[in-house]
């Protein structure tokens, strides 16, 4: 598995509850101090919407050049004006992007991002992907082996009662599950912030 793959692996996961649970989880895009709302502070700052645009689709860019047109001519008005207005333009501009990766928008969150995708953040300003890589491959990993040895330890006792099989199903599925989710997402097929296919057994 290459450094791209591998990265895809974790991050994809992460979006899908499987190295945390999903309850924890936030997309990186939905918070304050994610990337699309940093460039949507430095576009209204500069009062250039350009910076703004790779984060949506080409077939977007109307909406959003109206909605800043919009924001920059009411952000003027007061301090409060330009909060409101400022957090208009975030909503609308990540309820867009997030809509163009086929992802529901449930707000922004103030919030930190996880951990893992900090790090990734880190990897992309220092230019090296090394230490991200050794990082998730140890979570990869672990995650693998706990669930072997888990699913390993029932199947011994897997004919001793019906209660017993049911348990050594159970870890097997959840087994088979995560292998094959991390396996779809190293080969590219699952898209960000999307469920994976998975088996059903």
């Amino acid at each position: 598995m290459n450094s791209s793959s591998v990265v895809r692996v974790i991050l994809v996961a992460l979006f899908c509850g499987v190295l945390v649970a999903p309850a924890s989880v936030q997309a990186h895009c939905d918070t304050l101090d994610g990337p699309v709302v940093i460039a949507a502070q430095k576009g209204l700052e500069k009062g250039d919407v350009t910076p703004v645009l790779k984060w949506v689709k080409k077939d977007q860019e109307d909406e959003i050049r109206a909605v800043f047109k919009k924001t920059m001519a009411v952000r003027s008005k007061s301090p409060e004006a330009k909060e409101l207005a400022d957090r208009y333009f975030f909503e609308t501009l990540v309820r867009i992007h997030r809509a163009s990766e086929g992802a529901p928008y449930t707000g922004l969150s103030a919030g930190p991002a996880e951990p893992i995708i900090v790090e990734a953040d880190k990897a992309m300003e220092k230019g090296s992907v090394d230490h991200l890589v050794k990082h998730m491959t140890d979570a990869v990993a672990k995650g693998i082996r706990q669930r072997f040895q888990k699913t390993l330890e029932r199947k011994k006792h897997a004919e001793d009662s019906v209660a017993a099989g049911r348990e050594f199903v159970e870890a097997y599925v959840e087994f088979t599950h995560y292998v094959e989710r991390l396996h779809l997402d190293a080969a590219g097929q699952a898209a960000h912030g999307a469920e994976p296919a998975v088996h059903k057994h």
